[in-house]
């Protein structure tokens, strides 16, 4: 392959939000390459419940998740480490679906529109006033007129970057099971326990995603996730009874560490962040999946506004995509971190969950401060 390779934009990650922009430009007819370090389809750390308010855009680009055996989800329950549980019809309802299954299905449909996937690890991007140079560990040196940043939580090119949410502490540490048993298909759950909290709900084919985060400095005396299990987070007698009851059907559980919910910016050096990569709102909000694919329709959108002459300069396209962003997540984002200051103090936590099941009605309230329309 030649060492200075061409595209209109470049995508620099295969993850949702990566996926998305890459399939919504391609289809538009824009040239795109993406860049994702690891094969498809793999299982990914995730919740695996994505709100209907992105289930539109989905539509838009041929995607339906129900086609896939997405389950429909209606209803939210929350639970205290006492087992105090209250129950509520979620506001706009959503979907369970595993990344392993939309992941692939979404690569599919990138190929399908012409999408340039590469597997490979991008080892550089540096912008040099008018174009992007990109190097990549084994298909050569890219430019680009446009690149997105999508490669998730956390990265090496982060680190390269000198971005500066790295410099914060990011102390979670997130496991994931599938299970196989009973469990109601349109419930999704969130428990509490010490130091964390656990969802579980249903995705395709009657599989049950068990997924929680825990701090690490609860984590830490344990050591091992067998035993912080035990000890730790079956005292909620209602995620003691899901790791009685269900068969585990992974041989170990997914993990991983240094999770961190910082600022991000949306634009650095130019390039633009989409996805996880602008920024995260903690998994009890249920909305992380629908806040990558919602960010990805944002700025795929402006992209192509760009293209056609709307935006002076890329740093306007960058200025918009921030306005643009803020508006749709800050206070969602807001939202989160008190929901998960108030998840952490569990006593006070207990006694909301009392008043909740007084007045059942402010829990959709709640669920609607960190979701959209």
């Amino acid at each position: 392959m030649s060492s200075s390779s061409k595209a209109s934009v470049i995508v620099v990650g295969g993850g949702l939000a990566g996926l998305t922009n890459a399939l919504h430009l391609a289809q538009s007819g824009v040239e795109v390459v993406l860049f994702e370090k690891d094969a498809f389809p793999r299982h990914k750390v995730c919740g695996e419940y994505i709100s209907n308010e992105v289930l539109p855009f989905l539509q838009h680009l041929g995607v339906n998740p129900f086609e896939l055996g997405a389950t429909p989800i209606s209803r939210c329950s929350l639970s205290s480490i006492k087992g105090r549980e209250v129950q509520a019809t979620l506001p706009l309802g959503g979907f369970g679906i595993s990344r392993f299954l939309l992941d692939n299905h979404l690569q599919q449909k990138c190929v399908e529109a012409g999408v340039q996937l590469i597997e490979d690890s991008v080892l550089h991007i540096q912008f040099s006033g008018k174009e992007f140079q990109v190097r990549t560990k084994s298909h050569g040196d890219w430019t680009a007129e446009l690149v997105i940043g999508a490669y998730g939580k956390r990265s090496r090119l982060d680190k390269e970057h000198g971005r500066e949410f790295m410099e914060e502490k990011a102390p979670y540490l997130a496991v994931k099971r599938h299970f196989a048993g009973e469990f109601p298909e349109d419930l999704v759950a969130l428990h509490n326990f010490k130091g964390g909290y656990c969802g579980v709900s249903k995705v395709e084919e009657g599989r049950i995603n068990v997924c929680y985060l825990a701090d690490y400095s609860a984590f830490k005396p344990y050591r091992d996730i067998d035993r912080f299990e035990r000890e730790v987070v079956r005292r909620n007698p209602h995620l003691a009874r899901c790791f009685q009851e269900f068969e585990p059907l992974f041989e170990s559980p997914m993990t991983i560490s240094q999770v961190s919910f910082a600022p991000k910016e949306r634009v650095y050096q130019q390039v633009l962040m989409s996805g996880d990569s602008a920024g995260m709102i903690h998994p009890l909000c249920g909305n992380g999946m629908g806040m990558a694919i919602g960010s990805a329709e944002i700025l795929s959108n402006l992209i192509l506004r760009y293209r056609k002459g709307e935006f002076s300069s890329r740093t306007a396209l960058g200025a918009a995509y921030d306005q643009q962003w803020r508006q749709q997540y800050r206070k969602r984002l807001l939202a989160g971190r008190m929901f998960s200051a108030l998840f952490s103090r569990n006593q006070l936590f207990d006694q909301a969950v009392s008043v909740l099941t007084h007045v059942p009605v402010l829990l959709p309230f709640f669920v609607r401060q960190t979701h959209g329309s």
